[in-house]
């Protein structure tokens, strides 16, 4: 079988050993390339370390490239206990101190930027600079109808859909929701290949508890967003609140085309991390990584090309 780790780093997976936010011990995922100053990429919700692969290659000839399974995804993980919210900061600072020996060029997208945000602020020691891409940092709600019909359906029933591996069964028509639901975050959705679809979904179909773990967070992150629009106590306004503190250097970038966050919060959030840099990139959705590597692989390097040179 296809072993899309081994095909893409030298040492294959690795795995990391990190106590999570609960107290327990957990097996992360990960897998590293090149040399030289720490570049970690840090995955969206639902994904996993497969949506880096375009990026991979070419952040590699100038950096050591780190990239990690978050909790409950990919290959990593995914403990049967109830997650908090706000878990992911903990484990994401753990997994810096261990795999970094300096502060790192951290790069995240999605969700793992906003994650990436709080951490920098309660640890700005751990950062060297920091690239958003398409961030959801003033969400309106969940930007997807199956992430919003997954989030109301109770957990235990996406247990038993695990255990019983029925998205295993069921594998052809997986692949055929994922494959019409890309439109959305891509320009050119008709690009998507079978191969793209078969490595998005592997996770799903092959490794059981995947599905139940990443609707767990998706239940979090709505539960997040409804505090948030009431005016409630939730972690994202508190991220909101603290921007101001971030003091490394940042580069936000957005895609024209995002249908899931809109492409005006870029100017939004410059406005409130001090010296803070845009990019927009043309004609490419919320999944920049696949709809313009190049050009989005440019704006990276070009950032920290100015900051310190290669």
């Amino acid at each position: 079988m296809q072993d899309w780790w081994r095909e893409t780093f030298p040492q294959g997976r690795q795995n990391l050993t990190i106590t999570d936010a609960n107290g327990y011990p957990v097996s992360i995922a990960y897998g590293e390339k090149g040399d030289g100053k720490p570049l970690i990429l840090i995955h969206g919700i639902g994904s996993w370390s497969y949506s880096w692969r375009y990026c991979i290659e070419p952040l590699s000839k100038y950096f050591r490239v780190i990239c990690f399974d978050a909790k409950g995804y990919g290959f990593s993980e995914k403990p049967p206990h109830p997650e908090q919210p706000g878990h992911q900061m903990l484990e994401l600072e753990q997994i810096i101190r261990a795999l970094c020996d300096e502060p790192p060029i951290v790069v995240a997208i999605s969700l793992g930027a906003l994650v990436s945000l709080a951490v920098v602020q309660e640890h700005p020691e751990l950062f060297a600079s920091l690239v958003l891409i398409n961030v959801p940092i003033f969400p309106e709600r969940l930007p997807n109808r199956w992430m919003r019909s997954l989030s109301d359906l109770p957990i235990e029933l996406l247990k038993i859909v695990d255990s019983l591996r029925l998205t295993f069964f069921f594998s052809t028509l997986v692949r055929a929701i994922v494959r019409v639901e890309r439109r959305e975050v891509l320009v050119d959705w008709s690009a998507v290949t079978p191969e793209e679809v078969y490595w998005i979904t592997y996770p799903y179909i092959y490794i059981p508890g995947t599905l139940a773990k990443v609707t767990e967070e998706l239940q979090i992150a709505a539960q997040e967003i409804k505090r948030l629009q009431q005016k409630q106590p939730n972690l994202i306004s508190k991220i909101q609140s603290r921007l101001g503190e971030i003091t490394c250097p940042t580069l936000i970038i957005w895609g024209d085309q995002d249908r899931w966050f809109p492409a005006t919060d870029a100017e939004k959030l410059r406005s409130r991390i001090p010296h803070a840099q845009v990019k927009i990139i043309e004609n490419c959705g919320h999944d920049a990584p696949a709809n313009s590597p190049k050009e989005l692989n440019a704006a990276i390097l070009e950032f920290l090309c100015n900051l310190n040179g290669f």
